[in-house]
């Protein structure tokens, strides 16, 4: 199952937004994702406020 739809009104410049609907397993694989990547961030992160602590 999937659904997309683009917003119908460029004048606002917005005409890049984009929604989509998709499987649950496309979702999860997507949230998965999503948390890879926050984890790394964090771990960056991390490890610049160390360098700079000390």
């Amino acid at each position: 199952m999937s659904f997309s739809f683009t917003n119908p009104r460029p004048d606002h410049g917005h005409n890049d937004r984009s929604f989509s609907f998709t499987s649950p397993a496309e979702v999860e694989e997507k949230l998965q994702t999503i948390t890879d990547l926050a984890h790394e961030i964090l771990r960056l992160v991390a490890e610049v406020r160390r360098q700079t602590d000390s």
